[in-house]
C-alpha cells in the first residue's frame, strides 16, 4: 500500500509503498476510512512536537475506520465494526495496525469524517474546560483562535458546559463561523486593546489559548481573580512568558494541557471523555465543523493548507 510517511529526521515527508504486517498481539487492522489532521502533524514533521517516533513511520494521529482483523488476545470487537482511533501515528495510509484498547465503538449515525474530526480537537477543550478548570455554568470563557480546529471545538463545548463565550479570530468570516457555533461576543484578534475589549465585557473566568503571543498575556490582565488560564498551543509562534506576581496578586491559575500525555499516566480520564463527547455529538449537542476535505493524493495541499491557517475547524483527509 503507499502510506505517507517521514523516512528520516529533517527529510520532507513522502509517499513509500510498503506491506503491511498482520496485526500483533492485542492489535486490531483497521481499513482507514479518513484521518484528521492537527497542527501537532506539522511539528512532528519539523522534528518539533512533544513526542518524536523513529522514522520510518507513517503520519496521520487520528482516523476512523472499519476493523478488518484481529490480532492475538483482542477481544470486543469483530470484523466490520465501525470505530474511531488516536494512534499518533499510521492514519495517512489505506490500512493501519492499532492497539484495540484504543478504538472507540461508533453510534450508528456518526459518519467516518465526523469521526476521524473529533477525538483530539475535542478531547483537548474537554479535558482542559472540564477536568483541569473546572468551568461552571455562569462562568465567562474567552477563546482565542476560535475557528481554528481546536478554538472552534471550545466555543461548542464551553457553551454546552453554560458559559458565556467570548470568541477571538481574524476577520468577519471566522467570526461568524464561531459565532455560528455558540459564542456570545466575537473580538477581532486584529483589533487593537484586547485587554480593555475584555474588560469592557466584564472581565474573563477562564481563558482558552491554543495561538500564545501577546493575545496571552493580555487576556491574563483581564482575567478575574480566582480565574484559570489554560496553554493549549503556541499556534501563533511565541510563548508566553508568565509574570508569576500578576498570578500571586490576583489568586490566578495557569494549567497546561497535552491532551496525548493522558494516555500514559491516566488513560482511564481520556477514554472516559470521548465517551462523553460521543453521546454529545450522537444527542445532537455538538456539530463537529469540517472546514475542508483532502483526498489522500493530495495530503500535502492539506497539510499546506492546515500550515497557513487558511481553513477553519478541521481538515480531514479520506481514503476514498
Amino acid at each position: 500500500m503507499r502510506a505517507y510517511q517521514l523516512s528520516a529526521p529533517g527529510a520532507a515527508p513522502a509517499f513509500q509503498t510498503l506491506d503491511l504486517p498482520p496485526p500483533g498481539p492485542g492489535e486490531v487492522r483497521l481499513r482507514v476510512a479518513a484521518c484528521g489532521l492537527n497542527f501537532a502533524d506539522l511539528l512532528m514533521i519539523e522534528g518539533r512536537y512533544q513526542e518524536r517516533p523513529t522514522p520510518p513511520f507513517t503520519l496521520g494521529m487520528e482516523l476512523s475506520g472499519t476493523v478488518a482483523a484481529l490480532g492475538p488476545g483482542v477481544s470486543g470487537l469483530a470484523p466490520g465494526d465501525r470505530v474511531a482511533a488516536f494512534t499518533g501515528q499510521g492514519g495517512l495510509a489505506p490500512e493501519a495496525n492499532v492497539p484495540a484498547t484504543r478504538c472507540l465503538p461508533l453510534p450508528p449515525a456518526m459518519a467516518f469524517d465526523t469521526a476521524a474530526a473529533f477525538q483530539i480537537a475535542y478531547g483537548t477543550s474537554h479535558l482542559a474546560l472540564d477536568h483541569k478548570a473546572r468551568l461552571q455554568p455562569g462562568e465567562t470563557l474567552f477563546v482565542t483562535g476560535a475557528a481554528g480546529g481546536v478554538g472552534l471545538t471550545a466555543v461548542e463545548i464551553g457553551k454546552r458546559m453554560g458559559a458565556t463565550v467570548i470568541a477571538s479570530a481574524r476577520g468577519a468570516d471566522k467570526l461568524a463561523i464561531a459565532r455560528a457555533a455558540g459564542a456570545d461576543h466575537l473580538i477581532d484578534s486584529e483589533s487593537p486593546d484586547l485587554r480593555g475589549q475584555l474588560k469592557a465585557l466584564g472581565g474573563v473566568d477562564v481563558v482558552y489559548d491554543s495561538v500564545g503571543g501577546p493575545a496571552f498575556m493580555e487576556a491574563l490582565r483581564a482575567t478575574r481573580p480566582e480565574g484559570r488560564l489554560l496553554a493549549i498551543g503556541f499556534a501563533g509562534g511565541e510563548v508566553p512568558q508568565v509574570p508569576a506576581n500578576l498570578l500571586l496578586v490576583k489568586n490566578l491559575s495557569v494549567m497546561g494541557l497535552y491532551w496525548g500525555g493522558y494516555l500514559t499516566f491516566r488513560p482511564e480520564v481520556l477514554t472516559a471523555s470521548l465517551h462523553t463527547l460521543a453521546g454529545w455529538i450522537a444527542e445532537g449537542s455538538l456539530h463537529p465543523h469540517i472546514g475542508a476535505r483532502f483526498p489522500l493524493d493530495r495530503v500535502e495541499e492539506a497539510l499546506e493548507t492546515l500550515r497557513a491557517r487558511r481553513s477553519t475547524g478541521k481538515i480531514v483527509v479520506t481514503m476514498g
